[in-house]
Protein backbone atom coordinates (compact mmCIF):
# COMPACT_ATOMS: atom_id res chain seq x y z
CA UNK A 1 0.00 0.00 0.00
CA UNK A 2 1.41 3.25 -1.21
CA UNK A 3 1.75 5.60 2.11
CA UNK A 4 1.82 9.31 2.49
CA UNK A 5 4.99 11.48 3.97
CA UNK A 6 5.14 14.90 4.37
CA UNK A 7 8.02 14.98 1.91
CA UNK A 8 5.40 14.62 -0.79
CA UNK A 9 3.53 17.91 0.25
CA UNK A 10 2.72 20.87 -1.56
CA UNK A 11 3.00 24.19 1.44
CA UNK A 12 1.02 27.05 -0.08
CA UNK A 13 3.01 29.83 -0.92
CA UNK A 14 0.76 32.37 -1.20
CA UNK A 15 -3.15 32.37 -2.29
CA UNK A 16 -4.35 34.75 -4.52
CA UNK A 17 -8.82 35.46 -4.24
CA UNK A 18 -9.80 35.48 -7.58
CA UNK A 19 -14.12 34.69 -7.76
CA UNK A 20 -16.44 34.57 -5.23
CA UNK A 21 -20.08 33.05 -6.16
CA UNK A 22 -23.25 32.18 -4.20
CA UNK A 23 -21.92 28.73 -4.48
CA UNK A 24 -18.11 28.60 -5.25
CA UNK A 25 -15.15 30.58 -4.78
CA UNK A 26 -12.18 29.88 -7.13
CA UNK A 27 -8.70 30.80 -5.73
CA UNK A 28 -5.06 30.60 -7.71
CA UNK A 29 -2.37 28.87 -4.90
CA UNK A 30 1.13 28.89 -5.47
CA UNK A 31 2.90 25.79 -4.14
CA UNK A 32 6.12 24.95 -3.12
CA UNK A 33 6.38 21.16 -5.04
CA UNK A 34 8.55 18.15 -3.52
CA UNK A 35 11.82 18.56 -5.58
CA UNK A 36 11.92 21.95 -5.00
CA UNK A 37 10.32 24.73 -6.95
CA UNK A 38 7.18 26.13 -7.41
CA UNK A 39 3.99 25.55 -9.26
CA UNK A 40 0.26 27.35 -9.82
CA UNK A 41 -2.76 25.19 -8.12
CA UNK A 42 -6.37 26.65 -9.46
CA UNK A 43 -8.78 25.74 -6.53
CA UNK A 44 -12.58 25.58 -6.37
CA UNK A 45 -13.90 25.75 -2.88
CA UNK A 46 -17.45 24.61 -2.19
CA UNK A 47 -19.59 24.22 0.51
CA UNK A 48 -20.51 20.38 0.24
CA UNK A 49 -23.39 18.45 -1.56
CA UNK A 50 -25.85 15.78 -0.20
CA UNK A 51 -27.59 13.25 -2.49
CA UNK A 52 -30.65 10.71 -2.24
CA UNK A 53 -30.87 7.59 -3.56
CA UNK A 54 -34.44 7.08 -3.33
CA UNK A 55 -36.21 3.85 -4.40
CA UNK A 56 -40.06 3.63 -4.48
CA UNK A 57 -41.88 0.62 -5.96
CA UNK A 58 -38.81 -0.77 -7.41
CA UNK A 59 -37.79 2.09 -9.07
CA UNK A 60 -35.71 5.02 -8.36
CA UNK A 61 -36.45 8.66 -7.84
CA UNK A 62 -34.78 10.97 -10.51
CA UNK A 63 -35.06 14.48 -11.77
CA UNK A 64 -34.52 15.69 -14.93
CA UNK A 65 -33.28 19.08 -15.52
CA UNK A 66 -30.90 21.46 -17.96
CA UNK A 67 -27.27 21.74 -17.05
CA UNK A 68 -25.35 24.41 -18.24
CA UNK A 69 -21.87 24.17 -17.36
CA UNK A 70 -22.96 20.57 -20.11
CA UNK A 71 -25.90 22.53 -21.87
CA UNK A 72 -27.43 19.20 -21.81
CA UNK A 73 -30.79 17.85 -19.91
CA UNK A 74 -29.41 15.44 -17.36
CA UNK A 75 -31.29 12.72 -15.39
CA UNK A 76 -29.49 12.59 -11.84
CA UNK A 77 -30.83 11.60 -8.15
CA UNK A 78 -31.95 14.26 -5.75
CA UNK A 79 -29.25 16.23 -4.68
CA UNK A 80 -28.28 19.74 -3.88
CA UNK A 81 -25.44 21.89 -2.26
CA UNK A 82 -25.02 22.51 1.89
CA UNK A 83 -26.32 25.38 3.41
CA UNK A 84 -23.71 27.12 5.66
CA UNK A 85 -23.77 25.21 8.46
CA UNK A 86 -25.97 22.71 7.37
CA UNK A 87 -25.62 18.68 8.24
CA UNK A 88 -25.40 16.59 5.33
CA UNK A 89 -27.99 14.52 6.61
CA UNK A 90 -30.58 17.30 7.09
CA UNK A 91 -29.45 18.78 3.64
CA UNK A 92 -30.19 15.37 1.87
CA UNK A 93 -34.04 15.38 3.50
CA UNK A 94 -34.30 18.97 2.47
CA UNK A 95 -33.36 18.25 -1.01
CA UNK A 96 -35.45 15.22 -1.68
CA UNK A 97 -38.83 16.67 -0.10
CA UNK A 98 -38.15 20.28 -2.76
CA UNK A 99 -37.05 17.97 -5.52
CA UNK A 100 -39.16 14.99 -5.57
CA UNK A 101 -41.79 15.88 -2.64
CA UNK A 102 -41.19 12.85 -1.11
CA UNK A 103 -40.28 12.90 2.66
CA UNK A 104 -37.75 9.51 3.79
CA UNK A 105 -38.91 8.52 7.14
CA UNK A 106 -35.45 6.81 7.65
CA UNK A 107 -32.07 8.18 6.07
CA UNK A 108 -28.76 5.94 5.84
CA UNK A 109 -25.34 6.69 5.09
CA UNK A 110 -24.04 5.36 2.08
CA UNK A 111 -21.47 7.04 1.09
CA UNK A 112 -19.08 10.21 0.77
CA UNK A 113 -16.85 11.45 -1.76
CA UNK A 114 -15.15 13.78 -3.36
CA UNK A 115 -16.43 14.95 -6.80
CA UNK A 116 -13.11 16.38 -8.56
CA UNK A 117 -9.69 16.46 -5.99
CA UNK A 118 -7.47 17.66 -8.88
CA UNK A 119 -9.18 21.18 -8.86
CA UNK A 120 -11.90 21.19 -6.05
CA UNK A 121 -12.91 20.20 -2.63
CA UNK A 122 -16.20 19.66 -2.46
CA UNK A 123 -17.51 16.91 -0.44
CA UNK A 124 -20.87 14.89 -1.55
CA UNK A 125 -22.48 12.88 1.10
CA UNK A 126 -24.92 10.16 -0.64
CA UNK A 127 -27.97 8.43 1.42
CA UNK A 128 -30.15 5.93 0.93
CA UNK A 129 -34.04 6.86 2.26
CA UNK A 130 -36.35 4.51 3.38
CA UNK A 131 -40.01 4.53 4.40
CA UNK A 132 -40.50 7.37 1.80
CA UNK A 133 -44.04 9.33 1.99
CA UNK A 134 -45.21 11.71 -0.74
CA UNK A 135 -46.06 15.05 -0.49
CA UNK A 136 -45.98 17.93 -2.78
CA UNK A 137 -42.31 19.11 -4.33
CA UNK A 138 -40.74 22.73 -4.26
CA UNK A 139 -37.92 23.23 -5.90
CA UNK A 140 -36.00 26.61 -5.68
CA UNK A 141 -37.23 29.51 -8.05
CA UNK A 142 -34.36 29.06 -10.81
CA UNK A 143 -35.21 25.02 -10.42
CA UNK A 144 -37.02 23.69 -13.23
CA UNK A 145 -36.64 20.09 -13.10
CA UNK A 146 -38.85 17.11 -13.87
CA UNK A 147 -39.36 14.16 -11.36
CA UNK A 148 -39.73 10.34 -12.71
CA UNK A 149 -39.49 6.96 -10.91
CA UNK A 150 -37.55 4.86 -13.22
CA UNK A 151 -36.68 0.85 -13.87
CA UNK A 152 -33.11 -0.52 -13.45
CA UNK A 153 -33.83 -0.93 -17.26
CA UNK A 154 -34.31 2.58 -17.67
CA UNK A 155 -31.45 3.26 -15.15
CA UNK A 156 -29.12 1.16 -17.89
CA UNK A 157 -30.00 2.84 -20.98
CA UNK A 158 -29.80 6.38 -19.52
CA UNK A 159 -26.10 5.27 -18.82
CA UNK A 160 -25.57 4.51 -21.68
CA UNK A 161 -27.22 7.29 -23.62
CA UNK A 162 -25.04 9.46 -21.44
CA UNK A 163 -28.53 10.95 -20.23
CA UNK A 164 -27.04 9.61 -17.20
CA UNK A 165 -23.32 10.81 -17.08
CA UNK A 166 -22.61 12.08 -13.27
CA UNK A 167 -20.59 10.03 -10.69
CA UNK A 168 -23.30 10.55 -8.20
CA UNK A 169 -26.35 9.16 -10.10
CA UNK A 170 -24.05 6.32 -11.61
CA UNK A 171 -22.98 5.41 -8.26
CA UNK A 172 -26.22 4.99 -7.19
CA UNK A 173 -27.29 2.68 -9.73
CA UNK A 174 -24.43 0.80 -8.49
CA UNK A 175 -25.77 0.64 -5.25
CA UNK A 176 -29.09 -0.74 -6.51
CA UNK A 177 -27.92 -3.28 -8.76
CA UNK A 178 -25.93 -4.43 -5.44
CA UNK A 179 -29.22 -4.56 -3.96
CA UNK A 180 -31.16 -6.39 -6.47
CA UNK A 181 -28.37 -8.93 -6.60
CA UNK A 182 -28.11 -9.32 -2.69
CA UNK A 183 -30.82 -7.63 -1.11
CA UNK A 184 -28.33 -5.20 0.67
CA UNK A 185 -28.00 -1.43 -0.52
CA UNK A 186 -24.56 -0.58 0.12
CA UNK A 187 -21.13 -0.24 -1.59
Amino acid sequence: MLEHTDEYREPTVSTEPVFQGKVISLQVDTVTLPGGGTATREIIRHPGAAAVLALIDGKMLVVEQYRKAMEKFQIEIPAGKLDAGEDPMAAAARELEEETGYRAGKLRPLSAFYTSPGFANEKLYMYVAEDLVKGDSRPDEDEFLAVEAITFEQAQQYIREERISDAKTILAVYAWHIYRLTGEIRL
